[in-house]
C-alpha cells in the first residue's frame, strides 16, 4: 500500500482548514484511508538504524510535523498533496470536481513526437503532453518529482512498464523523436552530471551506474535495458538527447523553478498504463497552469523504415466515460437502503458526478461520470464503494441478520482435514506444491500424452505453463531436491490438494467456466525398495477411513478375512483393484512399471463401477525424468468421489 508523507502545515494550508490530530485521523478513515504516522524529518533520521548522522546534521533537520498516510494501492490521484487535498475538498463539499479541457490545436500546429520502427525491440509505446504556463514553486516542484517517484514505484512497476520523463519545452525544439539505438551511439550529459557537465554514451553511463555510490538509487533499473542490443532515447529535432527512459532524463531540458512550459513524455511497454500514467500526471498538475485544469495534446506518428506513417494517436486522452450499477445492487452491498436520487447527490462528494438514473429494462440503475482520475473504477462493486463512503461507514446502522445460519465446514475440507492426520500418523509427511508447473513436468516427464490442460497465455517461465492435472509432479519434483535426505528406512511423502481439469459442462453460478477444481491425495514412498506393499496399504487405510468396504473377491485370499465382520463401512459402498495396462488405455498407465501398477474402483448404491484412482511403481524412466535415484511407489486418488 503506497504512502503519501507531506507536511502537516502544508496540507492544511491547502485544504483551507486547521484539524487536530484526531479529528484529521477522523477525517481520513471516513474518506477512506489511514492515517499511518505522525513524524518529523528529525524524529525519522533518529529513528533510522541505517543512517547515522552527526548531531549538526540532526539539528539542522526540519522538525516540522509530517503526516505519513496510506493510500489505496488503486488510487493513483491520491499519491500526492494535490490530488488528496482536492479530494478531500470535494469530499467535504467544498469544491467542485474540475473539469478537465485537452485544448484544441490545429493539426499543423500541433507539436509531433515520431516514434520509429527500432523501439519495437524495447520499449514500443510513447504518449506526450504538454502543460503551458506552468507556475512551480519549491513545494510544487519538489510533489511534482515526488508523484512520479510513486507513480514509479507503484502503477509503472519500477519503470519495467512505464518510464515518466519530464522536460523543460523551452529549451528543446520540435518535432521530437522516439528511436532505439545501440549504446554506443547515444551521447549526452545526463542529469546526475548536470553540475559537472561530463558526457557519457548509453554503455558507458550504464556501467557508471551500477558502481557510483552517489546514483545508486538508479542501479536497480539499470537492468531493464543493459542487455537490449538498443536503448531507447527520446530527442528533439536538433539530435538532443532529452532521455535515455527508463534510466536517465539529459541535462539540457531539466526542470527548473523557473519553468513554465512542461513537455511530458511516458515511454512504455504497456500503453494501457502509460496513457493513465499521463493523464495521472497532467491531471494533478494542470491546476498550476495559466488556465488550470488545461493540457495541449501531441500527436504520436508510427513510421516504418521507409518513414510512412503507419498509426498515430493523440496524447493525453483525458477520457471520461460513463458506468452503471444497479440501486438494489449497491443499497445491497453496502447494507443500506438510499433513494437513487440521494445516490447521484453521493457522486458529487467521489468525483463520479454528474450522475443520472436511468431505466434499464425495468432496473433503475444509476449511471455515473468517471473522469481521468478514477481509472480504479472498473466495476458496478467499485461504485458500491465509493458511495459506501460518501454515506459514510459510521451511518450505517448495524442490523441483527434476517436469517440465522450455522457455519460450518465443507465436507470436502473436513475429509481432507481427517485423513491428513491419519496419513501423517502413519509416517508421511504433507508437502505443499505450486498449483502451476511445466506441460513436460505435468505430461512427457510423467510418459503421458500430452492433453487438455488449463493454460497461461503469458507464463512467466517455462515453469509455470499450465495448472497441474494431477499432483505427482509436485511430490516427486520434492523428493528431487531432498537428495540429501536419508532413504535407508524410505521416504514418504504426501499431499492433499486440488488440480484442475478442463470441462466444458461444469457450472457456477450459471457460468460455464471451462475447467473445474478437482480435489486429490497423492502419495509417494522412495526407499532401498519400491514399497509397493506400502502404498497398497496405504489406498485400503484410506477405504477402511472413508467407511468403504472391500468386495468380497477382492479380500477371499486375505488370512485377515474373518476381521471384515467388524468392519465400520457404509452399505452399499465397495472398493476393489484391477490391474492397469497400457493396451487399456488409461492415461496413467505409462507412468507405472507394466505389472506392477492398479486402479482402485469403487461401487456405489445406484452407481456403476467408476474408477477413482491408481496406484503402483513408478517405471524407471519416469524416476530418470525428475532425477530421482530410488525405486519409488505412487498413489493418486480422486477424494470427492469418497463423499
Amino acid at each position: 500500500m503506497p504512502t503519501l508523507a507531506v507536511e502537516r502545515d502544508t496540507l492544511f494550508e491547502s485544504l483551507g482548514h486547521t484539524y487536530t490530530e484526531e479529528d484529521f485521523d477522523e477525517l481520513c478513515f471516513e474518506f477512506g484511508v489511514e492515517l499511518d504516522e505522525v513524524t518529523s524529518e528529525r524524529e525519522e533520521a533518529l529513528k533510522s538504524s541505517t543512517a547515522k548522522l552527526s548531531k549538526d546534521v540532526i539539528a539542522a533537520l526540519s522538525e516540522n510535523v509530517i503526516y505519513k498516510i496510506d493510500m489505496p494501492a488503486n488510487r493513483y490521484d491520491l499519491l500526492c498533496i494535490e490530488g488528496f487535498s482536492r479530494a478531500l475538498k470535494i469530499f467535504l463539499g467544498e469544491l467542485d470536481a474540475p473539469t478537465y479541457e485537452v485544448i484544441s490545436v490545429p493539426e499543423a500546429d500541433m507539436e509531433v513526437m515520431t516514434v520509429k520502427p527500432s523501439t519495437a525491440q524495447i520499449r514500443p509505446f510513447v504518449v506526450c503532453a504538454i502543460l503551458k504556463d506552468v507556475n512551480f514553486t519549491e513545494q510544487r516542484y519538489q510533489s511534482f518529482i515526488d508523484l512520479q517517484d510513486q507513480l514509479h514505484r507503484n502503477l509503472c512497476r519500477n519503470r519495467t512498464l512505464v518510464a515518466i520523463g519530464t522536460h523543460d519545452m523551452d529549451t528543446v525544439k520540435g518535432p521530437f523523436s522516439y528511436d532505439a539505438r545501440p549504446g554506443e551511439n547515444i551521447n549526452f550529459v545526463p542529469l546526475t552530471h548536470s553540475s559537472t557537465g561530463e558526457s557519457f554514451t548509453g554503455k558507458s553511463l550504464l556501467e557508471h551506474y551500477e558502481t557510483a555510490v552517489a546514483c545508486k538509487h538508479l542501479k536497480p533499473y539499470v537492468p531493464i535495458i543493459k542487455d537490449s542490443p538498443v536503448y531507447p532515447v527520446v530527442l528533439d529535432v536538433e539530435e538532443t538527447v532529452m532521455s535515455m527512459p527508463p534510466i536517465i532524463n539529459g541535462s539540457k531540458s531539466k526542470i527548473t523553478l523557473d519553468t513554465t512550459n512542461v513537455f511530458i513524455e511516458c515511454t512504455a511497454t504497456d500503453l494501457t498504463k502509460a496513457n493513465i500514467v499521463l493523464d495521472t500526471v497532467v491531471s494533478m498538475f494542470s491546476e498550476y497552469a495559466a488556465k488550470p485544469f488545461t493540457v495541449e495534446p501531441v500527436k504520436v506518428n508510427f513510421i516504418n523504415d521507409a518513414g510512412d506513417v503507419t498509426k498515430s494517436y493523440v496524447t493525453p486522452q483525458m477520457y471520461t466515460r460513463n458506468e452503471c450499477a444497479d440501486v438494489d445492487f449497491v443499497n445491497s452491498i453496502i447494507g443500506i437502503d438510499i433513494t437513487a436520487e440521494k445516490m447521484v447527490e453521493l457522486c458529487n462528494k467521489i468525483q463520479l458526478g454528474p450522475a443520472s438514473i436511468v431505466n434499464d429494462d425495468g432496473k433503475i440503475k444509476l449511471q455515473v461520470t468517471v473522469p481521468p482520475t478514477r481509472s480504479d473504477m472498473l466495476h458496478a462493486v467499485d461504485i458500491a464503494e465509493d458511495i459506501g463512503i460518501a454515506y459514510g461507514y459510521n451511518n450505517i446502522v448495524k442490523r441483527v441478520p434476517t436469517t440465522a445460519t450455522v457455519g460450518a465446514e465443507q465436507p470436502l475440507h473436513g475429509l481432507g482435514d481427517l485423513l491428513r492426520e491419519e496419513i501423517a500418523r502413519a509416517g508421511y509427511t504433507e508437502v505443499l506444491s505450486h498449483g502451476l508447473c511445466s506441460i513436460r513436468d505435468n505430461f512427457t516427464a510423467l510418459r503421458r500424452s500430452i492433453s487438455a490442460a488449463v493454460s497461461l497465455s503469458n507464463p512467466a517461465n517455462v515453469e509455470y505453463q499450465v495448472i497441474r492435472t494431477t499432483l505427482l509432479p509436485g511430490l516427486l519434483k520434492t523428493l528431487q531436491h531432498n537428495k540429501s535426505a536419508s532413504f535407508t528406512s524410505g521416504f514418504k511423502l504426501f499431499e492433499i490438494s486440488d488440480v484442475v481439469l478442463p470441462d466444458n459442462e461444469h457450472v457456477v453460478t450459471e457460468t460455464i467456466v471451462g475447467a473445474k477444481n478437482v480435489r486429490k491425495l497423492c502419495a509417494v514412498y522412495a526407499g532401498p525398495t519400491s514399497g509397493f506393499e506400502i502404498i497398497h496399504g496405504l489406498v485400503d487405510r484410506v477405504m477402511t477411513l472413508t467407511e468403504v468396504a472391500p468386495e468380497a473377491a477382492y479380500i477371499k485370499n486375505s488370512s485377515k478375512g474373518q476381521e471384515e465382520k467388524y468392519r465400520v463401512s457404509r452399505e452399499g459402498w465397495y472398493y476393489t483393484i484391477r490391474e492397469l495396462k497400457e493396451e487399456d488405455g488409461h492415461p496413467s498407465a505409462g507412468t507405472y512399471f507394466p505389472g506392477r501398477a492398479a486402479e482402485v474402483l469403487l461401487t456405489k448404491p445406484g452407481c456403476e463401477r467408476v474408477s477413482i484412482g491408481t496406484f503402483g511403481i513408478l517405471h524407471p524412466e519416469v524416476l530418470g525424468n525428475f532425477d530421482i535415484g530410488y525405486p519409488s511407489s505412487a498413489l493418486e486418488l480422486d477424494l470427492e468421489t469418497l463423499l
